[in-house]
C-alpha cells in the first residue's frame, strides 16, 4: 500500500471515528481521536513492510505515542511483532535469513516495559529464551524487570536459564549486570529465591564477568541476606 492511499484510509477511519464521537458524546478529543486512528493505520503498515528502515520509522512513531501515554492495540501488535522480528517470522532469501534485525528487536523489546502487560511479558519471556543476540537479550531482560510481573516465578526461572546459558557459550558481563537488575526488582513478586539466589552467587564467582558486575553481585547476596 502506497504512502497516498495509506492517508486516504486513515481520513476515512478519522472521519469514522469523529462521527462516532460526536454521536455518543466520549470525552475523547478529536485530536486525540485522530492520533489515535492515523497512528495505529501507520504503525501496523510499517510494521509488516519488509523494510527496514519503515520498521525503524514504525518504533519512532511508537516512541512518541508511548511518550504521550497513547497506547493501543495496534501498538502492542506492532510491538509484539517487531520483538520478534527475525526469530518469531523468520523470512528467507536464498536459503538466508533476510529479515535478522537485533537491533529492531532490541528497540521494540526496550520500549515494551512501557506497556506492563501479560501479553508483554509472555512475548519478551519467548524472545529472552529464543534470542541468541546479548544486545536483545539484555533489552528483554531489562523490561521484564521493569513489568515485574512474575507468576509462578516464570519470569526469574527464565532468565536464571538464560543467564546460564549465556554464561557458557558466551560471557558477556552487561547482560549480567542486567540480570542482577532484574532480579533486584523481581524480589518482592518471588515466593521462591532459591533459584535466584544460585544464580546470583555463580555470577559472584565468575571471573568471565568485569570486577563492577561480580561486585553487584556480592552486594545483592548481603541484601538478600539481610532480609533473611
Amino acid at each position: 500500500m502506497n504512502f497516498k492511499k495509506l492517508l486516504s484510509l486513515a481520513l476515512i477511519l478519522v472521519l469514522a471515528g469523529s462521527f462516532v464521537f460526536a454521536q455518543e458524546k466520549s470525552e475523547v478529543t478529536v485530536e486525540e481521536q485522530y492520533l489515535s486512528t492515523i497512528e495505529g493505520v501507520i504503525i501496523k503498515e510499517l510494521t509488516n513492510s519488509d523494510s527496514r528502515d519503515n520498521k525503524l520509522v514504525a518504533l519512532q512513531y511508537i516512541a512518541d505515542a508511548l511518550k504521550e501515554k497513547r497506547i493501543s492495540p495496534e501498538i502492542q501488535y506492532a510491538l509484539n511483532t517487531l520483538a520478534g522480528e527475525g526469530i518469531f517470522n523468520p523470512m528467507r532469501e536464498d536459503g538466508r535469513l533476510a529479515n535478522n534485525f537485533p537491533d529492531i528487536r532490541a528497540r521494540a523489546a526496550e520500549l515494551m516495559a512501557q506497556i506492563p502487560t501479560e501479553e508483554s511479558k509472555d512475548t519478551l519471556v519467548k524472545l529472552t529464551l529464543g534470542d541468541t543476540e546479548p544486545m536483545v537479550v539484555t533489552a528483554a531482560i531489562r523490561s521484564l524487570g521493569e513489568i515485574g510481573i512474575n507468576t509462578n516465578n516464570d519470569v526469574v526461572e527464565t532468565i536464571v536459564w538464560t543467564e546460564k546459558r549465556f554464561s557458557t557459550l558466551n560471557p558477556t558481563s552487561s547482560l549480567a549486570l542486567e540480570v542482577l537488575n532484574a532480579y533486584e526488582k523481581l524480589l518482592p513478586y518471588t515466593k521462591d529465591t532459591s533459584s535466584l539466589i544460585r544464580s546470583i552467587s555463580s555470577i559472584a564467582a565468575n571471573h568471565n564477568y568485569v570486577t563492577p558486575v561480580r561486585n553487584r553481585a556480592l552486594e545483592l547476596l548481603k541484601m538478600l541476606a539481610a532480609k533473611n
